[in-house]
């Protein structure tokens, strides 16, 4: 029964993660598509601008999925007592692992389950990368030689 408490509480946090992460993604492919038609001169500098703000607005949310682990943390009281719970969010979500704070006996999984989730959106993250330098690319350096 405790391990199906710990999926569940995971799975609750996964899919706020996931929800986060789509609403950033759609706005940022969205933004950068509209922004990357705009003006047709400089296309180096607007790809440099395109690719700082998707980045910079990416690790904001990475930033916001860590502190949704770390609520999740301080309600299910997942660590000891004492711990820095965003560092501890951190660590786990970005699969650091350095070892020097464990989980409490009975939420030994959510370390696990927060790797995962953040292995998961880091690759999203970067697929979004892609596709918004491609875009930025293909819009800005296509219609620049005509």
């Amino acid at each position: 029964m405790a391990m199906l408490v710990q999926f569940l509480v995971g799975g609750i946090v996964c899919v706020c993660n996931i929800t986060i992460h789509a609403l950033v993604m759609t706005v940022v492919v969205r933004v950068a598509r509209a922004w990357g038609t705009k003006e047709r001169s400089h296309p180096s500098l607007r790809l440099i601008t395109v690719m700082i703000a998707t980045v910079s607005v990416l690790m904001a949310a990475h930033v916001l999925e860590v502190f949704v682990w770390s609520l999740a943390y301080s309600i299910v009281d997942a660590a000891p007592a004492g711990t820095n719970l965003v560092y501890f969010a951190f660590v786990n979500y970005a699969t650091l692992g350095y070892g020097d704070v464990t989980p409490v006996e009975g939420w030994r999984l959510l370390g696990p389950l927060a790797a995962m989730n953040g292995a998961l959106m880091f690759g999203w993250s970067t697929a979004v990368m892609y596709e918004v330098l491609q875009k930025t690319m293909m819009i800005s350096f296509d219609t620049a030689a005509d």
